[in-house]
């Protein structure tokens, strides 16, 4: 990639260029590849922006209307950066009942972002859900694939705090 083409994508580093074209080249050729890369470089990158779709489709000979079509298509595939890890706050009846909105509101401070945002470090992104199917645990948070039940504003911090004291992985 030159570097004309990586200007406005400073937010990627060199091993994560390197991975994305490593995926690309995989799959190079093959039919039905389009997903498997994406999803590949999704894993890698967090999202698929513009400029990242613009170069697998240079990369698989496929037009751009067709990778954005994939992307926009299927909802795990995101074109913004959604955090190392995803909260997802239920507001379906029985959780908005028992108080989920005063708890989007106290993460939405607590982090300082808004829902469908990420921290500016990208280690959180909030998103809301109509149902988590587990009504009988209101209100529920889950936060990556852990679920959170009964929670309190007074127990939020204490939650994310447990996801902050992770070491990242890079």
């Amino acid at each position: 990639m030159s570097n004309a083409e990586l200007a406005g994508v400073d937010e990627f580093s060199k091993e994560e260029w390197a991975l994305v074209d490593e995926a690309i080249e995989k799959y190079k050729g093959k039919p039905g590849s389009l997903i498997p890369v994406l999803e590949e470089i999704q894993a890698v990158t967090g999202y698929l922006p513009e400029s990242l779709q613009r170069h697998v489709a240079r990369g698989l000979d496929v037009p751009l209307s067709q990778v954005y079509g994939v992307v926009t298509f299927y909802s795990f595939f995101t074109m913004k950066p959604r955090g190392k890890h995803r909260i997802r706050i239920c507001l379906g009846t029985a959780c908005h009942v028992r108080g989920a909105g005063r708890n989007v509101d106290q993460l939405k401070k607590s982090l300082g972002i808004d829902v469908g945002e990420c921290t500016e470090d990208r280690k959180f992104g909030l998103e809301v859900v109509r149902c988590l199917g587990a009504c009988g645990l209101a209100p529920v948070m889950v936060v990556d694939a852990d679920t959170h039940k009964q929670v309190k504003e007074a127990k939020l911090d204490k939650i994310l705090d447990g996801y902050r004291d992770e070491p990242d992985a890079s």
